[in-house]
Protein backbone atom coordinates (compact mmCIF):
# COMPACT_ATOMS: atom_id res chain seq x y z
CA UNK A 1 0.00 0.00 0.00
CA UNK A 2 2.72 2.29 0.65
CA UNK A 3 4.20 1.64 -2.31
CA UNK A 4 1.28 2.67 -4.64
CA UNK A 5 0.65 5.97 -2.15
CA UNK A 6 4.55 7.25 -3.65
CA UNK A 7 2.85 6.91 -6.92
CA UNK A 8 0.50 9.00 -6.10
CA UNK A 9 1.83 12.76 -6.78
CA UNK A 10 3.70 11.17 -10.01
CA UNK A 11 0.06 10.14 -11.36
CA UNK A 12 -1.26 13.44 -10.51
CA UNK A 13 1.00 15.06 -11.89
CA UNK A 14 0.89 13.06 -15.38
CA UNK A 15 -3.20 13.28 -15.51
CA UNK A 16 -2.80 17.17 -14.79
CA UNK A 17 -0.30 18.16 -16.91
CA UNK A 18 -0.23 15.22 -19.77
CA UNK A 19 -3.84 13.29 -19.79
CA UNK A 20 -6.06 16.46 -19.53
CA UNK A 21 -4.19 18.58 -21.73
CA UNK A 22 -4.51 15.72 -24.54
CA UNK A 23 -8.17 14.67 -23.94
CA UNK A 24 -8.17 18.74 -24.25
CA UNK A 25 -6.96 19.07 -27.82
CA UNK A 26 -8.44 15.69 -28.72
CA UNK A 27 -11.98 16.93 -27.30
CA UNK A 28 -11.49 19.87 -29.51
CA UNK A 29 -10.17 18.47 -32.75
CA UNK A 30 -13.78 16.56 -32.86
CA UNK A 31 -16.14 19.10 -31.85
CA UNK A 32 -17.34 22.41 -33.10
CA UNK A 33 -17.16 25.82 -31.33
CA UNK A 34 -20.95 24.57 -29.81
CA UNK A 35 -20.19 21.66 -28.82
CA UNK A 36 -21.28 18.76 -31.03
CA UNK A 37 -19.24 15.93 -32.70
CA UNK A 38 -17.81 16.70 -36.31
CA UNK A 39 -14.89 15.64 -38.63
CA UNK A 40 -15.39 18.86 -40.47
CA UNK A 41 -11.93 20.13 -38.54
CA UNK A 42 -10.04 17.39 -39.74
CA UNK A 43 -11.53 17.36 -43.35
CA UNK A 44 -10.45 20.66 -43.95
CA UNK A 45 -6.65 20.20 -42.95
CA UNK A 46 -6.68 18.22 -45.88
CA UNK A 47 -6.90 21.30 -48.03
CA UNK A 48 -4.14 21.74 -51.06
CA UNK A 49 -3.25 24.90 -48.94
CA UNK A 50 -2.89 23.36 -45.88
CA UNK A 51 -1.05 20.08 -47.13
CA UNK A 52 1.59 22.28 -49.04
CA UNK A 53 2.58 23.99 -45.42
CA UNK A 54 2.88 20.39 -44.04
CA UNK A 55 4.73 19.17 -47.02
CA UNK A 56 6.91 22.26 -46.81
CA UNK A 57 7.54 21.82 -43.36
CA UNK A 58 8.29 18.04 -43.52
CA UNK A 59 10.81 19.32 -46.06
CA UNK A 60 12.84 21.60 -43.85
CA UNK A 61 12.65 19.38 -40.99
CA UNK A 62 14.45 16.66 -43.33
CA UNK A 63 17.08 18.62 -44.31
CA UNK A 64 17.65 19.95 -40.84
CA UNK A 65 17.94 16.73 -39.25
CA UNK A 66 19.76 15.79 -42.16
CA UNK A 67 22.65 18.10 -42.20
CA UNK A 68 22.75 17.64 -38.04
CA UNK A 69 23.00 13.96 -38.69
CA UNK A 70 26.39 14.61 -41.28
CA UNK A 71 27.66 16.79 -38.51
CA UNK A 72 26.74 15.16 -35.74
CA UNK A 73 27.66 11.83 -35.92
CA UNK A 74 31.88 13.22 -36.65
CA UNK A 75 31.31 15.33 -34.03
CA UNK A 76 29.74 12.46 -31.33
CA UNK A 77 32.96 9.87 -33.29
CA UNK A 78 35.30 12.58 -32.19
CA UNK A 79 34.25 13.15 -28.99
CA UNK A 80 33.80 9.27 -28.08
CA UNK A 81 37.45 8.95 -28.70
CA UNK A 82 38.89 11.97 -26.50
CA UNK A 83 40.44 11.02 -23.37
CA UNK A 84 38.04 11.34 -20.65
CA UNK A 85 39.24 15.29 -19.31
CA UNK A 86 38.81 16.49 -22.99
CA UNK A 87 35.46 14.43 -23.84
CA UNK A 88 33.61 16.22 -20.64
CA UNK A 89 35.30 19.49 -22.23
CA UNK A 90 33.46 18.75 -25.30
CA UNK A 91 30.15 17.66 -24.01
CA UNK A 92 30.17 20.50 -22.13
CA UNK A 93 30.63 23.06 -24.92
CA UNK A 94 27.58 21.47 -26.46
CA UNK A 95 25.31 21.79 -23.10
CA UNK A 96 26.39 25.37 -22.06
CA UNK A 97 24.36 26.97 -25.24
CA UNK A 98 21.24 24.62 -23.96
CA UNK A 99 21.49 26.77 -20.75
CA UNK A 100 20.57 29.80 -22.38
CA UNK A 101 16.90 30.82 -23.45
CA UNK A 102 15.80 29.16 -26.73
CA UNK A 103 14.62 32.66 -27.95
CA UNK A 104 17.18 34.22 -26.95
CA UNK A 105 20.00 31.69 -28.99
CA UNK A 106 17.29 32.77 -32.29
CA UNK A 107 17.36 36.14 -31.47
CA UNK A 108 21.35 36.03 -31.84
CA UNK A 109 21.11 34.85 -35.02
CA UNK A 110 19.38 37.27 -36.33
CA UNK A 111 21.73 40.15 -35.73
CA UNK A 112 24.27 37.69 -37.26
CA UNK A 113 22.55 37.27 -40.13
CA UNK A 114 20.66 40.31 -40.66
CA UNK A 115 22.17 43.01 -43.72
CA UNK A 116 24.06 44.83 -40.99
CA UNK A 117 25.14 41.77 -38.77
CA UNK A 118 28.29 40.35 -38.48
CA UNK A 119 28.61 38.07 -41.57
CA UNK A 120 27.64 40.78 -44.11
CA UNK A 121 30.25 43.74 -42.14
CA UNK A 122 32.87 41.17 -42.74
CA UNK A 123 32.05 40.30 -46.71
CA UNK A 124 32.04 44.34 -46.96
CA UNK A 125 35.67 44.32 -45.71
CA UNK A 126 36.11 42.60 -49.38
CA UNK A 127 34.05 44.97 -51.26
CA UNK A 128 31.01 42.07 -51.42
CA UNK A 129 28.15 43.76 -51.23
CA UNK A 130 25.52 42.69 -48.08
CA UNK A 131 23.63 39.33 -48.97
CA UNK A 132 19.98 38.94 -47.80
CA UNK A 133 20.79 35.98 -45.76
CA UNK A 134 17.83 36.40 -42.89
CA UNK A 135 14.54 35.59 -43.73
CA UNK A 136 14.88 33.13 -46.19
CA UNK A 137 14.61 28.84 -45.97
CA UNK A 138 18.50 28.92 -45.46
CA UNK A 139 18.17 30.55 -42.57
CA UNK A 140 15.89 28.76 -41.22
CA UNK A 141 17.36 25.91 -41.78
CA UNK A 142 20.57 27.01 -39.62
CA UNK A 143 18.34 27.96 -36.55
CA UNK A 144 17.19 24.33 -36.70
CA UNK A 145 20.65 22.47 -36.96
CA UNK A 146 22.04 25.28 -34.66
CA UNK A 147 19.69 24.89 -31.87
CA UNK A 148 18.73 21.00 -32.24
CA UNK A 149 22.38 19.77 -33.32
CA UNK A 150 23.14 18.70 -29.53
CA UNK A 151 19.98 16.33 -29.57
CA UNK A 152 21.45 14.57 -32.73
CA UNK A 153 25.36 14.71 -31.31
CA UNK A 154 24.59 13.35 -27.47
CA UNK A 155 22.66 10.56 -28.47
CA UNK A 156 24.92 9.09 -30.60
CA UNK A 157 27.94 9.83 -28.22
CA UNK A 158 26.27 8.18 -25.29
CA UNK A 159 25.94 4.59 -27.86
CA UNK A 160 29.25 5.16 -28.88
CA UNK A 161 31.04 5.24 -25.69
CA UNK A 162 28.84 2.01 -24.71
CA UNK A 163 30.23 -0.15 -27.49
CA UNK A 164 32.47 -3.11 -26.88
CA UNK A 165 36.44 -2.16 -27.38
CA UNK A 166 36.66 -6.15 -28.05
CA UNK A 167 34.61 -6.54 -30.57
CA UNK A 168 37.09 -3.28 -32.75
CA UNK A 169 40.13 -5.30 -31.28
CA UNK A 170 38.88 -8.58 -32.94
CA UNK A 171 37.86 -6.60 -36.20
CA UNK A 172 41.54 -5.42 -36.54
CA UNK A 173 42.92 -9.22 -35.74
CA UNK A 174 40.77 -10.08 -38.69
CA UNK A 175 42.48 -7.78 -40.41
CA UNK A 176 39.52 -5.11 -40.98
CA UNK A 177 41.14 -1.67 -41.81
CA UNK A 178 40.11 1.44 -39.71
CA UNK A 179 37.30 2.06 -42.32
CA UNK A 180 36.07 -1.35 -42.81
CA UNK A 181 35.70 -1.57 -38.93
CA UNK A 182 33.97 1.61 -38.65
CA UNK A 183 31.22 0.53 -41.09
CA UNK A 184 30.44 -3.21 -40.53
CA UNK A 185 31.26 -2.89 -36.60
CA UNK A 186 31.01 0.83 -35.18
CA UNK A 187 28.39 2.13 -37.07
CA UNK A 188 25.91 -0.76 -37.13
CA UNK A 189 26.32 -0.90 -33.63
CA UNK A 190 25.58 2.84 -33.44
CA UNK A 191 22.13 2.62 -35.12
CA UNK A 192 20.40 3.14 -32.16
CA UNK A 193 22.21 6.46 -31.05
CA UNK A 194 21.57 7.76 -34.72
CA UNK A 195 17.70 6.22 -34.60
CA UNK A 196 17.44 8.39 -31.68
CA UNK A 197 19.28 10.95 -32.53
CA UNK A 198 16.91 11.95 -36.07
CA UNK A 199 13.82 11.12 -34.19
CA UNK A 200 14.89 14.10 -31.40
CA UNK A 201 15.90 16.77 -34.16
CA UNK A 202 13.01 15.21 -36.46
CA UNK A 203 9.83 15.94 -33.98
CA UNK A 204 11.07 19.58 -32.98
CA UNK A 205 11.95 20.88 -36.19
CA UNK A 206 8.52 19.68 -37.75
CA UNK A 207 6.90 21.83 -35.17
CA UNK A 208 8.85 24.39 -35.07
CA UNK A 209 7.19 27.91 -35.26
CA UNK A 210 9.61 30.29 -33.25
CA UNK A 211 12.67 29.97 -35.56
CA UNK A 212 10.30 30.00 -38.38
CA UNK A 213 8.84 33.58 -37.22
CA UNK A 214 11.99 35.28 -36.64
CA UNK A 215 14.56 33.57 -38.91
CA UNK A 216 11.69 32.97 -41.43
CA UNK A 217 10.46 37.07 -40.72
CA UNK A 218 6.55 35.42 -41.74
CA UNK A 219 8.08 35.02 -45.64
CA UNK A 220 6.05 32.20 -45.25
CA UNK A 221 3.60 29.53 -42.86
CA UNK A 222 5.22 26.58 -41.43
CA UNK A 223 2.75 23.91 -39.43
CA UNK A 224 4.40 25.38 -36.02
CA UNK A 225 2.92 28.93 -36.94
CA UNK A 226 -0.26 27.24 -38.14
CA UNK A 227 -1.39 26.10 -35.50
CA UNK A 228 -0.50 28.95 -32.96
CA UNK A 229 -1.73 31.10 -35.70
CA UNK A 230 -5.36 29.22 -34.66
CA UNK A 231 -5.09 29.64 -31.14
CA UNK A 232 -3.52 33.17 -30.89
CA UNK A 233 -4.50 35.15 -33.53
CA UNK A 234 -7.78 33.24 -35.13
CA UNK A 235 -9.21 31.65 -32.00
CA UNK A 236 -10.16 28.62 -33.70
CA UNK A 237 -9.03 26.43 -31.55
CA UNK A 238 -10.91 23.63 -32.71
CA UNK A 239 -9.21 23.75 -36.02
CA UNK A 240 -5.75 23.96 -34.33
CA UNK A 241 -6.21 20.81 -32.10
CA UNK A 242 -7.08 18.91 -35.71
CA UNK A 243 -3.96 20.06 -36.77
CA UNK A 244 -2.28 18.83 -33.53
CA UNK A 245 -3.70 15.62 -33.43
CA UNK A 246 -2.32 15.20 -37.47
CA UNK A 247 0.91 16.13 -36.65
CA UNK A 248 0.91 14.00 -33.43
CA UNK A 249 -0.15 10.90 -35.80
CA UNK A 250 3.00 11.69 -38.17
CA UNK A 251 5.04 11.84 -35.25
CA UNK A 252 4.10 8.92 -33.77
CA UNK A 253 4.48 7.00 -37.10
CA UNK A 254 7.41 8.39 -37.92
CA UNK A 255 8.89 7.00 -34.24
CA UNK A 256 7.45 3.53 -35.08
CA UNK A 257 8.77 3.47 -38.59
CA UNK A 258 12.44 4.63 -36.49
CA UNK A 259 11.68 1.84 -34.15
CA UNK A 260 11.20 -0.89 -37.15
CA UNK A 261 15.19 -0.18 -37.39
CA UNK A 262 16.29 -0.61 -34.23
CA UNK A 263 16.02 -4.39 -33.26
CA UNK A 264 17.93 -4.13 -29.97
CA UNK A 265 15.04 -1.46 -28.97
CA UNK A 266 17.88 1.13 -27.39
CA UNK A 267 16.73 3.54 -29.32
CA UNK A 268 13.39 5.53 -28.97
CA UNK A 269 10.66 3.25 -27.60
CA UNK A 270 7.24 4.12 -28.21
CA UNK A 271 5.48 1.62 -26.89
Amino acid sequence: MKRQAYSIPYLTWMTIFAVLPLFLVLFYAFTTKQGSFTLDNLIRFFDPLYLNVLVRSINLALVSTLICLILGYPMAYIISKANIKARNTLILFFIIPMWMNFLLRTYAWMTILERNGIINKFLSLFGIKPLSLLYTNGAVILGMVYNFLPFMVLPIYTVLIKIDKSLIEASYDLGANKLTTFIKVVFPLSLPGVISGITMVFMPSVTTFAISRLLGGGQFTLIGNLIERQFINVGDWNFGSAISIVMMAIILISIAIMNKFDKDKEGVNLW
